[in-house]
């Protein structure tokens, strides 16, 4: 009898420690973007269609219980145009979209290429999906509505903020707004963010020097800023390669804060070698009660970009680079050589420059 009781009371207090603890597993993606070849490569008889480009990462994207991808297009009507003032089919959205993506930041130095009525067509056509968005707004009052974006998701509180460095020159025109960043005023929504009750606060800036694989003396500065006021994550996007990533702990050896300074390209037709790829990258949050946030398991995968020079008759399409690399004997080495070497050197820089523990998964 007082096996049973014992085991009754631990029976009981097991699915009371489970039904108190939420866990969510946040997705990141970089930058999404469209060049004329791209386009010209989506182009059919009945429109684009761009569902082939991300059939191979569907599934590890959908895995995720919240998915984010920076789109660096505007979704403002044909005419469609690449580099250097781009403007992408609204397919190339839906298609992000059935790939799995939830959320999709939108400051970004191309955010204004066709101006104010580019900026609010992208907004809208994003609404017309039902996904969310945050970084530029239709006007002040739209802002202080959806700014920062507050998202409850498995019992955890989530602020997001985006923010970009500029907008290639144009100035945004009233009523319409781009989120800037201006460290003061990013400060000053952390706050924000953590008076309306978010758990966890992560921090999107468009920052950085293009090209470059190591964050620059601003960038570190402004993230050190950011997790000092409160930031838990600080995912970072611009450079279109990626750059090393930084899990901070406190005395005990528990992560505090994780910074990844770029994602690099998510899609795109750049032809570098540091361009053709990027990471996918994951972090566990889990919540305990009411206030104890902790952030496990920080990893990323690498991915890469194949194009159709890659492969004779193929498309451009997102594929797990791992699983490729694995399968060498049947994949054409116009397409292997390329990978390997992104393979290579993305493992060399994170190795040298990566801080905290900060692992590589494949799918």
């Amino acid at each position: 009898m007082k096996t049973r009781l014992l085991f009754l009371c631990l029976f009981v207090s097991v699915l009371g420690h489970l039904r108190a603890q939420q866990r969510i597993t946040l997705l990141f993606a970089g930058d999404a973007m469209q060049h004329l070849a791209q386009i010209e490569d989506a182009r059919t008889p009945a429109g684009y269609d761009y569902d082939s480009c991300f059939v191979q990462v569907k599934e590890e994207i959908q895995s995720a219980g919240l998915a984010v991808v920076n789109l660096e297009v505007p979704l403002g009507g044909a005419p469609y145009s690449g580099y250097p003032q781009f403007c992408a089919p609204d397919a190339f959205a839906e298609a992000l979209k059935e790939s799995g993506f939830d959320l999709f930041l939108i400051a970004n130095n191309h955010c204004l290429d066709r101006r104010e009525k580019g900026l609010e067509r992208t907004i809208r056509q994003l609404d017309s999906l039902s996904v969310f968005h945050t970084g530029t707004y239709c006007s002040a009052r739209e802002r202080q509505r959806l700014h920062p974006l507050l998202l409850r998701k498995n019992g955890i509180r989530l602020a997001f903020l985006n923010y970009t460095y500029g907008t290639n020159g144009i100035q945004v025109r009233p009523p319409y707004l781009v989120n800037y960043i201006h460290t003061e005023t990013i400060v000053k929504d952390i706050e924000i963010a953590k008076k309306n009750g978010a758990d966890v606060i992560i921090v999107c800036p468009h920052w950085g020097e293009e090209y470059r694989s190591l964050p620059n003396i601003a960038q570190k500065r402004l993230a050190d800023t950011l997790v000092e006021a409160g930031a838990h994550l600080v995912i970072g996007a611009h450079p279109h390669v990626i750059q090393p990533i930084e899990a901070r702990c406190d005395s005990l050896g528990r992560i505090t804060s994780v910074i990844a300074y770029s994602l690099g390209n998510f899609i795109s037709n750049m032809k570098t070698q540091t361009t053709m790829g990027s990471i996918i990258f994951k972090v566990d949050l889990v919540k305990n009660g009411t206030t104890d946030i902790r952030i496990e398991n920080p990893r990323y995968a690498l991915i890469f970009t194949r194009r159709p020079v890659h492969v004779p008759g193929g498309g451009f399409q997102v594929i797990p680079a791992t699983r490729y690399l694995s399968e060498k004997d049947s994949v054409p080495s116009s397409l292997m050589i390329p990978l390997t070497r992104f393979v290579q050197d993305s493992r060399a820089l994170f190795k040298q420059y990566n801080k905290g523990s900060v692992t590589e998964y494949s799918f």
